[in-house]
């Protein structure tokens, strides 16, 4: 049964500039790596690091999170598929069933995690020149602000949602359950994004607006729990003394973050992967256990800086 005010979502791809589109995906993927940029510029400068180091660090974490993101996807969620397509894991298009440009679609945040974590070691061995921890340390600040708007972005894609709910907290994810095809075969409108529209608000369709389940907006939990793990870390960077405790930011960051997606994954739908062969939890939640546990290490074993 679904909630009668069930809030129906059904956002246009972009921003429309009449000889290109910027999807508002990408664009929250912007917002997340300038905002990042100029959070780590105000901690280079208090730590009395060099600007120049601040844009070979952008550069490492943007190649090393959307890389790991893509590969994260490929192996834990939809190795059985790419397994058969290997170029697509590197090209924005799709092969079967037949040729057609996708964009990137498939990304997993514990790859991401992977990424960063790898990249950080050769940049602060190469260009750094500090323990690891030191950035990693910091770089989570930015990251936990990141988070929020990729989440954001998910929810604006329609994608990641959660299981159907008749609470209050309930949205219509429309093109969700109407595939572009799908929409256009039952309004009999040509246009995909003109059936989309006619489903949502044209009272002529409201047999079809009723088959859409309200389902829960977990992007939206996630993105809101992120707010609070950002402004931990940065409460705790910049008015006491955790960031002289090496590995602590880093830790509490691993603990937090992750310890939300275990949570939140419990009313999301199934994303694939492994989660069938092991059972009882998602592939989320398994991935999320061993973050969880090095974050906990860390906490508990973080020692004073010595300065």
């Amino acid at each position: 049964m679904t909630h009668a005010s069930a809030l129906v979502w059904n956002p246009s791809e972009g921003i429309d500039l009449g000889f290109f589109m910027i999807r508002y995906y990408s664009l929250m993927f912007v917002i997340a790596f300038g905002l990042g940029w100029y959070i780590m510029k105000h901690i280079f400068v208090r730590e009395g690091e060099t600007i120049e180091k601040l844009d070979s660090l952008f550069i490492w974490t943007v190649l090393a999170t959307l890389a790991g993101a893509r590969l994260g996807h490929v192996f834990f969620y939809d190795w059985e598929y790419f397994r058969n397509n290997l170029l697509e894991i590197f090209l924005p298009v799709k092969f079967e069933p037949s040729f057609h440009f996708t964009g990137f679609q498939g990304l997993a945040s514990h790859g991401a995690a992977i990424g960063i974590i790898l990249a950080m070691y050769f940049y602060s061995k190469n260009i750094l020149q500090k323990p690891q921890l030191w950035i990693l340390d910091r770089i989570v600040i930015p990251v936990a602000s990141g988070a929020i708007f990729v989440r954001i972005g998910n929810f604006f894609n329609s994608e990641i949602i959660g299981k159907e709910t008749t609470s209050s907290f309930g949205i219509k994810f429309i093109r969700d359950y109407f595939s572009p095809r799908d929409a256009v075969n039952a309004t009999q409108i040509p246009d995909p994004n003109q059936a989309y529209k006619a489903i949502a608000t044209d009272p002529k369709f409201a047999t079809l607006l009723e088959q859409v389940p309200a389902k829960h907006p977990t992007q939206l939990y996630e993105a809101f729990c992120y707010i609070f793990v950002f402004a931990i870390l940065f409460f705790l960077y910049w008015k006491t003394e955790a960031r002289k405790k090496s590995g602590y930011l880093f830790g509490l960051f691993l603990v937090l973050l992750f310890s939300v997606r275990i949570v939140v994954e419990s009313v999301k739908e199934s994303q694939g992967g492994f989660e069938s062969a092991l059972g009882l939890l998602s592939t989320g939640q398994w991935l999320s256990i061993p973050f969880i546990l090095t974050g906990f290490y860390f906490v508990l074993t973080a020692k004073q800086i010595k300065e």
